[in-house]
């Protein structure tokens, strides 16, 4: 078990020995290994000498002994025994004799030790990369990584090292042979996105070793602060980016970086609006820079580019061949393979890896037919059966594959146990291939890490972009399902159409929340069925039901995966896109530039595909370009927060340069205590109000939230001081909320109590201040504030339903009857100066997807690189249902963060002069923080 933590009385009544093996130890370990490769004959030498040593020791001590024995016999005058004297004299010559040898050892084992010397840089980047990879598993637990497979890799690498005469040549053929060796080996069993995370890593960390890179520098690229409260002067960057830039111009690295973007604007916005910016040399004495310092430039002006401008990076400092997205081919991953390491398929959805098996199988004679095959799909009642085939393969050498062993979950330490018995003694040929899929979330993890930490993992997963999942969808059938229908043209329009929406929905997850609030597991099946459904329609109706087509595809057979209502209206609106009558005999397109082909044979959509698909862009998809911007932002935000969770907690030069850890912890504890106010006097606050309107319940409930906030953040930051100075144990709790403290993170016993968001723990306690600072305004004298910032609420849903239930009683209404009407105004917050009776003034929303047009009054276009659109304050008011207006509105959903999901508010009917199905399929919604 990694870094156990065991109870204060456990340790106090037992003795823990720490048998772990270290970074130096491990470096040591695998310098005997490279040594005894590359040069037997000074490993060879080294075990004599050490032999040769404890020999001279045990003699000496037999001498020893021998004279202290004779000397405790002996009687009368020691001098006139000369047994003894000769005794005497003849332990002294051998140890003057022993001594010359030790002194000749010690100089040949200094010789043979700084010839072992020059390998060590070979085994220090292998004990590095053992530590980055028993690492991994803070992605996903799934990620497990043994020594003992380590070695074998190791030993593979020396192996495979280019042979040279001069021995620092040698030694770098060693240390580059090793390091991309390890890189193969862990790259094919990651997922795609925790690829570039690896690598990432694995490039910082060496970088480091080699002194190229101090551990202080990397923590504050890992970092960068911000401080969006600035405003930019130049248009081509945002708030953010300006923030950013200001927060680098304040080191002395980067001192006059602002000062020259805005002097040389018109060459700092050429690169930062070019394509590919991370290829672009910086102005002036900016492209002097290093390497690091100008990823930190770039992180500044661009962040959605970060993740091609780490792969940039690491071509600069490893080499092209570690950014190069070549998958290995299994032959060659099986060659690995042995009875003892089996292979194991990391799942992902709408991929099957039992193909790859079965191909290699039948090439080298392994086929269900000839009974050397066993495939056991597990399920309810199949663990006897799993059990006999491997008891068969291990005797006969056979081949064995377990799938989905994810689904039993209770039988997996019998499995464990099994294959552990028989792999030992088992025929040369066995093998065994596994398959399951990883946990949704850490704690649901069940795989055995015996299992996983021994085998070959494998990661499949489908093909990503357009043009790969057009193809894919095409590629479920064939000429002879496109001729099946009597209404071949009708069937071969509808199906094309069919195979361009599986391919957007599925693809659509990559775009994050904005594409789908959740994930949802689409699947080749659904395709199929939908065309089954499509030909027995066809064939049973004289007109094309598209209603009911429509329902089908979009209520059944997908939306039977949605649980979402807005991912419900989402997936409609594309069917009514896509499947109308208007497709069949005139120019029809399914997305700008992409006309639906004529009716044609397979081979030619095929072709039709490769040559008039547009490029990849958020467009194919209905989206606005910029959901393509804030998706590779957050990508790129989340690899930088799992690298700087993986570096060492205290480098020792990382907490020199910037104090200790827990002298951070120290001050971050301080400095959030001291932004704590008093809390709110509840009691009082109820006896002052007279008159308890529901906008006074309101009031009063968000102080008691906000109370317990304040409670939970002063009583556990209390608990961390006083277990930084001594006085407590460190608990579990402790150690979660100062992990997050150090980490800029919102520690998770405050988020149990607090409202959602995304805001790192820096932000987030400003944010949190304003709250306050809201509140302490509307409880003064409980009115109403003029304008009321609704994301600065626990509960926005309550202002809201406050707002009607006031209106109600005003007017005499039925509550049930009412709903909520929403006017876009010119006004900003700071002009309003009064509060409504008929309702209320809020603000504090931001638009995504789009943007408010204040001349027009209506939803447009958003501008590039616009991601969030602030809008100005919006009047509130509650009217009866049925006199509610829907002419030109898109009823727009309103989340508290950009996660969206479950953080649903409310929906209001904005003003929309084109069709809503524009906005739906544009992913367009309001959020109360950004």
């Amino acid at each position: 078990m990694a870094n156990p933590h065991y109870r204060p009385e456990m340790q106090a009544q037992a003795t823990l020995i720490n048998l772990t093996v270290t970074r130096i130890g491990l470096e040591d370990q695998l310098l005997g290994a490279v040594v005894r490769t590359e040069r037997p004959d000074l490993e060879q030498l080294k075990s004599d000498l050490t032999k040769q040593q404890n020999d001279f020791k045990i003699t000496l001590k037999r001498l020893e002994d021998g004279l202290l024995r004779q000397l405790s016999a002996a009687e009368g005058n020691f001098l006139g025994n000369v047994a003894l004297v000769e005794s005497l004299e003849l332990n002294k010559r051998t140890a003057i004799e022993i001594e010359a040898k030790v002194a000749e050892a010690l100089i040949t084992e200094h010789n043979i030790n700084t010839a072992r010397e020059t390998y060590r840089p070979a085994a220090a980047r292998a004990s590095l990369l053992y530590f980055i990879l028993n690492q991994m598993n803070k992605m996903n637990p799934i990620y497990q990584f043994s020594l003992e497979a380590f070695n074998v890799v190791f030993r593979t690498a020396i192996a495979k090292a280019t042979l040279a005469e001069d021995v620092a040549l040698r030694v770098k053929n060693l240390i580059e042979s090793i390091t991309y060796q390890v890189f193969i080996y862990t790259t094919r069993g990651l997922f795609e996105r925790d690829k570039i995370i690896f690598t990432a890593q694995m490039t910082f960390q060496v970088l480091q070793q080699t002194k190229d890179m101090t551990a202080a520098e990397l923590d504050f690229f890992l970092r960068l602060p911000s401080d969006p409260s600035i405003s930019s002067p130049v248009e081509f960057l945002s708030d953010y980016s300006w923030g950013t830039v200001k927060a680098l111009a304040a080191t002395d690295d980067f001192k006059n970086l602002d000062k020259d973007i805005e002097g040389s604007a018109k060459r700092w916005k050429k690169i930062v609006e070019c394509d590919n910016p991370e290829r672009e040399k910086l102005p002036q004495e900016w492209k002097g820079k290093s390497a690091l310092q100008r990823l930190m430039i770039m992180r500044a002006l661009r962040p959605d580019r970060m993740i091609y401008a780490v792969k940039v990076f690491v071509e600069e400092k490893l080499g092209e061949r570690y950014v190069d997205n070549r998958t290995m081919e299994f032959a060659r991953s099986f060659e690995e393979s042995s009875p003892t390491t089996p292979v194991f398929f990391i799942l992902s959805s709408g991929v099957d890896p039992l193909k790859d098996v079965e191909a290699l199988g039948k090439k080298i004679g392994f086929t269900a037919d000839n009974g050397k095959f066993h495939n056991v799909s597990l399920g309810q009642g199949q663990e006897p059966v799993a059990d006999r085939a491997l008891e068969v393969a291990a005797e006969n050498g056979h081949w064995v594959i377990l799938q989905n062993i994810h689904l039993v979950k209770n039988w997996l330490p019998s499995l464990e146990k099994k294959f552990d018995l028989l792999s030992p003694t088992a025929h040369k040929d066995f093998r065994v291939f596994m398959s399951a899929e990883p946990a949704p979330v850490p704690s649901a993890h069940i795989i055995p890490q015996g299992l996983l930490e021994n085998s070959i993992k494998i990661t499949n997963e489908p093909p990503t972009g357009m043009m790969a999942n057009l193809h894919k969808a095409l590629d479920n059938f064939n000429q002879e399902t496109l001729e099946q229908c009597s209404r071949e043209t009708e069937f071969k329009c509808i199906l094309f159409a069919l195979c361009y929406f599986h391919a957007v929905v599925a693809e659509r997850r990559k775009f994050g929340p904005q594409g789908w609030n959740r994930p949802y597991p689409f699947n080749a099946g659904d395709l199929t069925i939908s065309s089954n459904v499509l030909y027995n329609y066809l064939e049973n109706n004289a007109k094309v039901p598209w209603t009911d087509l429509r329902y089908l595809f979009g209520e059944i057979m997908y939306g039977g995966h949605i649980t979402d209502d807005w991912d419900r209206r989402l997936c409609r609106s594309y069917l009514e896109e896509y499947l109308k009558p208007e497709m069949i005999d005139n120019d029809f397109y399914l997305a700008p530039g992409f006309r639906l082909p004529s009716p044609t044979d397979y081979k030619s959509y095929h072709g039709y595909i490769d040559e008039s698909l547009p490029p990849e862009s958020p467009s194919l998809y209905g989206l606005h370009p910029n959901a393509e911007i804030g998706f590779l932002t957050a990508t790129s935000e989340n690899l930088f927060r799992i690298v700087l969770e993986m570096q060492p907690r205290d480098s020792g030069e990382a907490a020199s340069a910037n104090g200790s850890r827990d002298e951070k912890l120290a001050l971050a504890v301080e400095s959030i205590v001291s932004k704590l106010g008093p809390n709110f006097n509840v009691p009082e606050l109820y006896a002052k109000a007279e008159d308890r309107t529901p906008y006074t319940v309101v009031s009063l409930q968000e102080c008691e939230r906000m109370n317990t906030l304040t409670s939970e953040m002063k009583r556990s930051l209390q608990e961390l001081k006083l277990g930084l100075k001594g006085e407590l144990t460190i608990s579990p709790q402790m150690d979660e909320l100062s992990n997050a403290l150090y980490l800029d993170c919102i520690p998770p016993s405050w988020m149990k109590v607090a409202y959602p968001s995304l805001r790192p723990l820096s932000s987030w306690v400003l944010d949190l201040q304003n709250r306050i600072k809201e509140l302490e305004q509307w409880t003064t004298d409980l009115k109403v504030p003029c304008s009321v910032w609704l994301g600065g609420l626990f509960n926005p849903q309550s202002f809201l339903t406050a707002i009607m239930q006031v209106m109600a009683r005003k007017n005499e209404w039925p509550l049930d009857r009412m709903t909520l009407q929403m006017e876009v105004t010119k006004k900003q917050k700071d002009e309003c100066s009064y509060s409504s009776r008929d309702g209320s003034y809020i603000h504090g929303l931001y638009m995504e997807g789009a943007r408010w047009d204040m001349q027009l009054g209506s939803i447009i276009d958003a501008k590039m690189k616009e991601l969030f659109c602030p809008l100005p304050v919006i009047f509130v008011k509650a009217i009866p249902a049925d006199k509610e207006d829907a002419r030109s509105m898109y009823e727009c959903p309103v989340y508290k963060i950009k996660t969206r999901g479950d953080t649903f508010v409310v929906a209001f009917k904005i003003k929309a002069k084109d069709r809503p199905t524009k906005w739906i399929l544009g992913g367009v919604a309001l959020l109360l923080e950004v």
